[in-house]
């Protein structure tokens, strides 16, 4: 080991390298937003109980849907807190904890963005599949979606898929062969 890998930093480097802990509270602003994603969760699963005798098969649907999509944004949360947190403030020392994410181990920027492209492709299919369940209706005057928000959202879709598969394809190619 070399004297300098021990020595403290110089006040700029020190300062650059400190400067990393101001995304602290950006990551606390998201454990309080999943907090609100909690409490939407539980007010939308009260909603179905409670009215489940009065909703048909597709409106149950529906709303299983938009469960489904909370706790998935809750999973992108998730991964943005505790992945970022790792990546670029501070390690978490969650070495040998029971509970610890299999997937933070070899958690990286390159990593963390393939599993958020993942992650919103997942949030958007779910949106997509609520938009083609609600495109029966379209032209009726309930109808929340038109023909041409089911083209958008479909191509939008799209592109979340392409630019996923480039994110992982580029992801791939910086990696150093084995």
């Amino acid at each position: 080991m070399d004297q300098e890998s021990h020595s403290p930093l110089r006040p700029l480097p020190l300062l650059i390298f400190s400067s990393r802990w101001l995304q602290l509270p950006l990551y606390l602003g998201l454990i309080v937003a999943q907090c609100v994603y909690v409490f939407l969760f539980i007010k939308e699963l009260v909603h179905l109980v409670t009215h489940a005798h009065n909703f048909g098969e597709q409106q149950i649907m529906l709303v299983v849907l938009g469960l489904i999509d909370v706790v998935m944004i809750s999973n992108l949360l998730v991964m943005v807190i505790v992945g970022g947190y790792e990546t670029f403030v501070s390690r978490l020392g969650l070495q040998g904890h029971p509970d610890q994410p299999e997937w933070l181990s070899h958690v990286n920027a390159g990593v963390l963005k393939v599993k958020l492209a993942m992650a919103i492709i997942g949030i958007s299919s779910i949106h997509l599949l609520r938009t083609f369940i609600e495109a029966s209706r379209i032209g009726s005057p309930t109808a929340n979606v038109t023909g041409e928000g089911v083209m958008w959202q479909t191509i939008i879709h799209s592109v979340f898929i392409l630019s996923a598969l480039g994110i992982a394809v580029v992801d791939r190619m910086a990696q150093p062969k084995h």
